[in-house]
C-alpha cells in the first residue's frame, strides 16, 4: 500500500509538471496560436495593401517607419492622411509618421486606441502592434460593414458586440448546424463547407457527408471553393483552421469576409434534391387561427433543397380534400406561396411534398374554428404603414386591431420595388385576443406595398404604399464648419456649422452643445431640402465647449467636437476672397487680408485633407494677397492670425472640390471697370468676363466693395456665348476692390483694385433758403437747401458754428433727388457761420455768414443793484426786471461771474414769480469782475457789467427801515429791518436807550438783511442806535 501511495504521488507530480510545461509552451513567443494569429494578421494587411502595390513581410518590423501603416489606413478608410515624411531616416521622422497615423485613427475615424503610442511601433513591440492590427480588423472588417439581415441594433452601442454580431450572422445561415464558437466548432472542416454551401447552394453540397477524420481535406476543399468562386481569400490556411490551437481572433478575421461575399458567374453549382431542407411557415399551417370561408396561406422555402416540385393538399373532416393554390415567387429564397380555404370547422391536415416526398413536419395539423369575420371593422396603424419615414435595413412595425371584427387570421404580404411578393418577411405576434403586432425589415429602398389581410380579405386602406428610404448609416454623416473648429470661435460670435446627411438614410439628427461647467447651450437647427442641416450656437463666455452630434441615435464620426472659445475681440483687419469659401484641386485658392492701419504680425495656417503650400504677397498698402495650393478635395480650415491669434471670423471653412474639366485660369476679365484709374464716382462703368476657353459652364461670382468693405451692387448679364457683361456704379471716391471668381477660383488678375476718382464740382452746388439769409432768430428752427443736381454724385457735409466757434447741431436729410434739406436752430443771437462742403471741398460762398437776431427785445429789461465797487467776501445782489417784455413761462435768466483769474462762475438766479429775478454773488478775488446777464439766452444790454472787488466795508451802504423805527407800541413786538448788502464785511451793533430797558432780538434772513425786534414796557422816548463796523449807519441813532 505504501509503495502504491508513493507511486500515485509520483504520477501526480508528473502531471503537474506536464501542465506547467504546457502552460509555458502556450505563453511562449512562438506558441502555435500566436504564430497562426501573426500569419493571419499579416495576410489580412497584405490583402488590402496589394491594391496599392505594397506588402508586409513582418508585422514586427515593417511598420516601424510609419509608411506602410499610413498606406494601410488610407486603403481601409478611403481617405488621404495628412502630410508626412515620405523618406523617414531618423527616429524622430518615424515617430512623426506613426503619430500622424494614430492621430488620424483617433480624431478622424473615432477609433479608441488603448495603451499604445508611436514609440511602441517604432520600437517594434510585436504584442502591441498585433493589438493595433486587431483594432483595425475589428473596426473596418467586422464593425463597420453593413451585412444582409442586420437590424438597427447591430450598430447600437447597446447592441451585440462585434463577436456576437458575426456569430449571430453565421448561425442565421446555418440553422441546422450548431455553431457556438470560432475555434473547436470549425476544426472538422464541415462548418466552413456548410457556410460555403449556405451562401451558394450547390457549390459545396457534399459537406454533410464528409468524414470529420479528414478535417484538413474537408477544410481545403471548402476554402478553395470560397476563394475561387466567392472571392474569400484564405487569411488562414486549412492546416491552421483544423489545428486545435487555432485562436478565435484569426478565425473571426477569416470568417468576417463571408457576409459580403458574392458568387461569381459560371460557378460549378451541383444542386442536390433534399426535401429535408425545405422550410414551411405561415398562418395556414398554424395549429389554430384558420376560420371557415377565409383564404389562408403559408410559405414553402426551397432555397437549400435543390431541384424539385412543390405539391400540397389539405385533408378536411371526413377525409375531404381541399385544393391548394401554389404560386412560385421567383425570389432569392426560391419560395412558394400556398393558399387554401377551409370549408368546414374541425381538424384538418395540410400535406406538403417536395420532389414527391413529405417535407419535415408534414402533414401539419390545423384546427379550423369559427367563420370569417368582417375585415371592414379592422384597423391597421403604425409607422410601418406610413408613406415616409421607413428606412432600408431598419426594423419597423405596425399594429392590427380586430375588436368586433369576428374571427380571422391576420396576414401580411409586402411587395418590394422589384415586385417580389415574399422578399420582405413580416413577423406577426398576437399580443392579445384582438391585437396583432407586425414587424418587418425592408431590405431595399424604394416604393413598397404592404398588404394587410384579415379573414382572407384586405382591411381598410390596404394596400398601404410605403416609400422606403436608404438605410440609416451615421458613419456616412459629415459635419463641417467654423463652429466645430478647435480654435478661432470667440464670445459673441455666431458659431455656425453644417451637417450633411445625404446618403446616410433616414434618421433623427440630435445636437447638444455643452458650455463651460457642463451648461447646455441653445442650438439652432435649420433643415434644408438637400438633406443638409444649417446649425449654429452663440457662446456667451470663454472656455471649453463640447459639440455632440448624433444621427439615428449614434454619434457621427469625429463627434464629440471640442471647441475652445476665446474672449471677445474687435479688429480692423478683414479678409475676403474666394479661397475663404471654396476652390478647385489643382488651382491656387486666393484671398486678401487688409489691415486697415492696424499693426501686428500676420500669420496664416491651413488645415485640411492635404498639406497646402502658402504664398503671401505684400501689396505695400496695408494689404496682402494670399494663395494656398490644396492637393486633395474636402473642407479646409483657413486661419488668419494676428500676433498668433485668430482675427474675428477666423477660421473660414473652404470647400475644395475635385479637379474638373473646367479651367478657371483660361477666363479673361477686362474692361474699363477693372482699370486702376479712370472710373468716376457716381458714373456707371462696365467690364467683360470671357469664359469661352474655360472648358465648360461653371458658377460666375462677381463682387465689388469700397474701402470700408461696403458692397456695391453689380449687374451681371449672360450674353449667351460664355461671355458676361458686368456693370456697377461706385458711390464713393476711394479704392474699390473687384473680385471675379469662376468655379470658386479667382480668375487671372483678380482681385482688381480700382481707384475711383471724384466726379463732383463744388462750384455747381447751390445753397439757398431762409437758414442762410437775414431774418434768422435765436431759438427758432430754420432750414436751408443744398442742390447738387448739376454737381455730380455728391453727399454734402454741413458744419455750423456761432461767433465763439461753438458747434450748432444740424440735421441733413437726403431728398433722394440729389437735393438735401438742412435743419438747425441757433441757440443764441449773433453771427453764425454755415459751412457746406462736398468731397472735402467748400461749395461756392461757403462759409455763409448768418446774422442771428435775438428772439426777445432785451432792451426793455432793467437791471438794479449793480455797483461799480463791491467788497470781498460780502454778498452783492443783482435784480433783473423783465416785466416789460412779453410774458414767457419757459424763459430763464442766467448770471455768470467772470473773475480776475479767468474763472466763469455760474450764479444761481431765483425767479420771483412776477417777471423779476434775483441773484446774489460773493466775490472772493480782489480786482475787476464781470457780471454776464442773459434772458432766455439773449444777453441783456450792457452785459457783461463791470465791477471792482475791493477789501474793506462801507457803513454808509447799510440801510435800516421799518415801523419799529418810527413809532412803538407798549408791550407789543416792534420790528424794523437792517440791510447790509453791498456794505462789505463788518459786524452789526444794536442798542436801545429809554425810560426802561427794552429786550431786543435780531434774526439773520440770510439774504443780506436781518429783522430786529424789541418790546418796550414803559411810555416815553427811545433812542435806537444801529452801527456797522463800529460806525453809525445813516440816520442812526433813530428816535
Amino acid at each position: 500500500m505504501a509503495s502504491d501511495r508513493r507511486g500515485s504521488r509520483v504520477v501526480a507530480s508528473s502531471r503537474a509538471d506536464d501542465d506547467e510545461d504546457a502552460m509555458e509552451r502556450e505563453l511562449a513567443e512562438d506558441a502555435v496560436w500566436k504564430r497562426i494569429q501573426q500569419n493571419t494578421f499579416t495576410r489580412w494587411a497584405n490583402e488590402h495593401l496589394k491594391t496599392v502595390n505594397k506588402t508586409i513581410a513582418s508585422l514586427e518590423t515593417d511598420l516601424a517607419d510609419g509608411l506602410r501603416l499610413i498606406s494601410l489606413i488610407e486603403v481601409l478608410s478611403g481617405k488621404q492622411l495628412p502630410k508626412h515624411n515620405k523618406r523617414p531616416t531618423f527616429r524622430s521622422q518615424k515617430l512623426e509618421n506613426v503619430c500622424v497615423a494614430l492621430k488620424f485613427l483617433t480624431n478622424a475615424e473615432g477609433i479608441k486606441l488603448v495603451n499604445i503610442d508611436s514609440s511602441d511601433i517604432v520600437d517594434c513591440k510585436l504584442k502591441l502592434i498585433m493589438g493595433l492590427i486587431w483594432t483595425l480588423i475589428l473596426h473596418y472588417s467586422i464593425s463597420l460593414p453593413m451585412w444582409e439581415g442586420d437590424d438597427d441594433t447591430a450598430f447600437d452601442k447597446s447592441g451585440p458586440s462585434p463577436k456576437q454580431r458575426l456569430l449571430r450572422w453565421i448561425q442565421s445561415k446555418l440553422p441546422d448546424k450548431p455553431i457556438n464558437n470560432f475555434t473547436s466548432d470549425w476544426n472538422d472542416g464541415q462548418a466552413v463547407g456548410a457556410l460555403v454551401d449556405a451562401l451558394a447552394p450547390g457549390l459545396c453540397p457534399d459537406w454533410a457527408s464528409w468524414d470529420p477524420k479528414n478535417a484538413q481535406r474537408n477544410a481545403k476543399e471548402a476554402m478553395d471553393l470560397a476563394s475561387e468562386w466567392l472571392g474569400v481569400p484564405q487569411l488562414v490556411t486549412p492546416e491552421e483552421m483544423v489545428n486545435p490551437k487555432v485562436d478565435e481572433l484569426s478565425m473571426m478575421t477569416y470568417l468576417s469576409q463571408f457576409p459580403n461575399a458574392k458568387l461569381k458567374d459560371k460557378a460549378p453549382l451541383r444542386l442536390q434534391t433534399n426535401p429535408a431542407r425545405v422550410r414551411c411557415y405561415g398562418p395556414g399551417i398554424e395549429p389554430t387561427g384558420v376560420v371557415v370561408g377565409a383564404p389562408t396561406n403559408f410559405t414553402v422555402e426551397t432555397f437549400s433543397a435543390g431541384q424539385g416540385d412543390v405539391k400540397s393538399f389539405v385533408e378536411g373532416p371526413g377525409k375531404q380534400q381541399i385544393p391548394v393554390d401554389i404560386r412560385y415567387n421567383d425570389d432569392k429564397a426560391k419560395t412558394y406561396t400556398a393558399t387554401y380555404t377551409a370549408l368546414k370547422e374541425g381538424p384538418h391536415k395540410v400535406h406538403v411534398q417536395f420532389a414527391g416526398k413529405n417535407v419535415p413536419k408534414s402533414p401539419f395539423p390545423v384546427k379550423v374554428e369559427g367563420f370569417a369575420g368582417d375585415p371592414t371593422k379592422v384597423k391597421a396603424t403604425g409607422p410601418g404603414l406610413q408613406p415616409t419615414g421607413v428606412s432600408a435595413g431598419v426594423p419597423t412595425y405596425f399594429d392590427v386591431f380586430s375588436k368586433a371584427a369576428g374571427k380571422g387570421q391576420v396576414e401580411v404580404e409586402i411587395v418590394d420595388p422589384k415586385g417580389g411578393r415574399n422578399a420582405v418577411p413580416c413577423r406577426i405576434k398576437k399580443t392579445n385576443e384582438d391585437e396583432h403586432h407586425c414587424e418587418y425589415v425592408p431590405a431595399m429602398e424604394g416604393p413598397h406595398q404592404v398588404n394587410v389581410i384579415f379573414a382572407g380579405r384586405p382591411v381598410p386602406n390596404s394596400p398601404f404604399k410605403v416609400n422606403v428610404g436608404p438605410p440609416c448609416n451615421p458613419r456616412r454623416v459629415r459635419a463641417s464648419g467654423r463652429g466645430l473648429q478647435k480654435n478661432g470661435v470667440r464670445v459673441g460670435d455666431v458659431a455656425d456649422f453644417k451637417v450633411f446627411t445625404e446618403n446616410a438614410g433616414e434618421g433623427e439628427l440630435q445636437i447638444k452643445v455643452l458650455g463651460p461647467g457642463g451648461t447646455a447651450e441653445k442650438v439652432n437647427i435649420t433643415p434644408k431640402p438637400d438633406k443638409t442641416f444649417e446649425c449654429n450656437y452663440a457662446p456667451t463666455k470663454e472656455g471649453r465647449y463640447v459639440v455632440m452630434i448624433s444621427y439615428g441615435g449614434q454619434e457621427i464620426p469625429r463627434s464629440p467636437y471640442e471647441v475652445n472659445v476665446g474672449p471677445y475681440k474687435e479688429s480692423k483687419i478683414v479678409a475676403y476672397g474666394p479661397g475663404l469659401s471654396g476652390g478647385l484641386v489643382g488651382y491656387p485658392a486666393t484671398f486678401t487680408v487688409d489691415t486697415n492701419g492696424e499693426t501686428g504680425q500676420l500669420g496664416f495656417a491651413i488645415e485640411g485633407p492635404s498639406q497646402a503650400k502658402i504664398e503671401c504677397f505684400d501689396n505695400g498698402d496695408g494689404s496682402a494677397d494670399v494663395k494656398y495650393f490644396p492637393t486633395a478635395p474636402g473642407d479646409y480650415a483657413v486661419h488668419v492670425l494676428c500676433n498668433g491669434e485668430d482675427i474675428p471670423k477666423s477660421p473660414w471653412i473652404a470647400n475644395i472640390l475635385p479637379q474638373s474639366t473646367c479651367q478657371p485660369d483660361k477666363v479673361v476679365a477686362s474692361g474699363p471697370g477693372l482699370q486702376p484709374t479712370g472710373v468716376l464716382q457716381g458714373q456707371q462703368t462696365q467690364f467683360t468676363v470671357d469664359a469661352r476657353q474655360a472648358g465648360g459652364k461653371a458658377p460666375l461670382e462677381v463682387k465689388v466693395a469700397d474701402s470700408q468693405s461696403r458692397p456695391v451692387e453689380v449687374k451681371v448679364k449672360d450674353n449667351g456665348d460664355d461671355t458676361y457683361t458686368c456693370t456697377y456704379k461706385p458711390d464713393s471716391n476711394d479704392k474699390h476692390t473687384v473680385q471675379v471668381n469662376y468655379s470658386c477660383v479667382a480668375v487671372p488678375g483678380s482681385p482688381f483694385r480700382v481707384n475711383v476718382a471724384d466726379n463732383t464740382d463744388p462750384a455747381k452746388v447751390r445753397v439757398y433758403g431762409p437758414g442762410v439769409e437775414k431774418g434768422v432768430t435765436s431759438q427758432t428752427p430754420t432750414k436751408f437747401y443744398i442742390d447738387c443736381k448739376a454737381a455730380g454724385k455728391a453727399k454734402p457735409k454741413v458744419k455750423i458754428t456761432d461767433e465763439k466757434e461753438r458747434p450748432v447741431q444740424a440735421k441733413v436729410t437726403d431728398n433722394k433727388d440729389d437735393t438735401f434739406t438742412c435743419n438747425y436752430t441757433a441757440p443764441t443771437p449773433g453771427p453764425h457761420y454755415v459751412s457746406v462742403a462736398v468731397n472735402g471741398k467748400d461749395v461756392l460762398g461757403s462759409p455763409f455768414k448768418v446774422p442771428v437776431q435775438p428772439h426777445v427785445d432785451a432792451s426793455k429789461i432793467k437791471v438794479d443793484g449793480l455797483e461799480p465797487t463791491v467788497f470781498l467776501e460780502a454778498p452783492a445782489q443783482v435784480v433783473i426786471d423783465a416785466r416789460a417784455v412779453a410774458p414767457n413761462s419757459d424763459a430763464r435768466a442766467t448770471c455768470t461771474l467772470n473773475t480776475p483769474s479767468g474763472k466763469k462762475i455760474p450764479i444761481a438766479v431765483q425767479p420771483k414769480g412776477d417777471g423779476t429775478y434775483r441773484s446774489v454773488y460773493i466775490p472772493h478775488e480782489e480786482g475787476p469782475h464781470e457780471v454776464e446777464l442773459t434772458y432766455d439766452g439773449v444777453p441783456i444790454p450792457g452785459s457783461p457789467f463791470k465791477t471792482m472787488a475791493v477789501k474793506g466795508c462801507d457803513p454808509s451802504r447799510v440801510k435800516a427801515y421799518g415801523p419799529g423805527l418810527e413809532r412803538g407800541v407798549l408791550d407789543q413786538p416792534n420790528r424794523f429791518t437792517v440791510e447790509t448788502r453791498g456794505a462789505g464785511p463788518g459786524g452789526l451793533g444794536l442798542a436801545i436807550e429809554g425810560p426802561t430797558e427794552a429786550k431786543m432780538t435780531c434774526k439773520d434772513n440770510r439774504d443780506g438783511t436781518c429783522t430786529v425786534e424789541y418790546i418796550p414796557t414803559e411810555q416815553g422816548d427811545y433812542d435806537i442806535a444801529v452801527r456797522f463796523a463800529g460806525k453809525d449807519i445813516p440816520g442812526s441813532p433813530f428816535k
